[in-house]
């Protein structure tokens, strides 16, 4: 990734730069797993069986965010405003038709290699992910990891991303101050929530959201893939 900076604008940090995080916090889908374009596939279903036509295409960029407010936004932009109900009902559809789809996820580069030896014994870590209790199985499963990872899922809260309510969660149920939190994520909702939690928020260009976009978002440092994550934690010594 390059860290070249045009003048006059705010250097760009790279992983080295930042102090050691006490634990690590990981979004699920387009962070360590490829399931973006599944979960854009299960929202364009749902949208459809409820009349509203939606630009597939913005789609990507709203994965990661509130269901029920991307419900509500995209509806809005077509048209049709929507009260609560109606984009709960939405959101829960679009979950549904996904985990029908989610038959076989593919892990991104370097996720189980990462997760497994945080769980040698390297810092705190859990997957905190805006996705329902249900919805995340298949895809853990697919990470294949040694032990059953710790997640903190849409269920423990009531105000999903952008709102930092998942993250701060996550870190109390690891018992690790926020702002001594890396929260690792692909979409601007992550790095906007990390942001709100008082977060280091680690962008990842593994999904569908561009470097810029993440790091207007508030992202601390954006990187290329999980494996260089792996290096610098490795460089650090932070794995037992």
């Amino acid at each position: 990734m390059s860290q070249n900076t045009a003048p006059g604008a705010p250097a760009r940090h790279s992983l080295a730069d930042l102090p050691e995080p006490a634990a690590l916090l990981f979004d699920l889908d387009g962070t360590l797993v490829d399931t973006v374009h599944v979960r854009v596939a299960g929202w364009v279903e749902a949208f459809r069986r409820f009349g509203i036509p939606v630009d597939r295409k913005r789609l990507p960029l709203y994965m990661g965010s509130d269901g029920r407010w991307l419900a509500r936004e995209l509806s809005a932009a077509a048209g049709t405003e929507l009260d609560w109900a109606a984009s709960d009902e939405i959101d829960r559809l679009a979950g549904a038709l996904f985990d029908e789809r989610n038959v076989a996820p593919r892990p991104l580069p370097g996720a189980t290699e990462l997760l497994t030896a945080l769980e040698s014994g390297g810092p705190a870590h859990c997957i905190a992910t805006a996705s329902q209790a249900g919805q995340v199985a298949v895809s853990v499963t697919a990470l294949r990891l040694p032990a059953p990872p710790r997640i903190v899922d849409a269920s423990h809260v009531e105000n999903a991303k952008p709102e930092p309510d998942l993250l701060l969660a996550a870190a109390a149920q690891l018992g690790v101050a926020p702002e001594s939190c890396w929260y690792v994520g692909d979409s601007m909702w992550d790095m906007m929530a990390s942001v709100r939690a008082g977060m280091t928020g680690i962008g990842v260009t593994s999904g569908a959201t561009d470097e810029a976009t993440l790091r207007e978002a508030g992202a601390a440092v954006v990187i290329d893939g999980l494996p260089e994550l792996h290096a610098e934690l490795a460089r650090r010594g932070l794995f037992g």
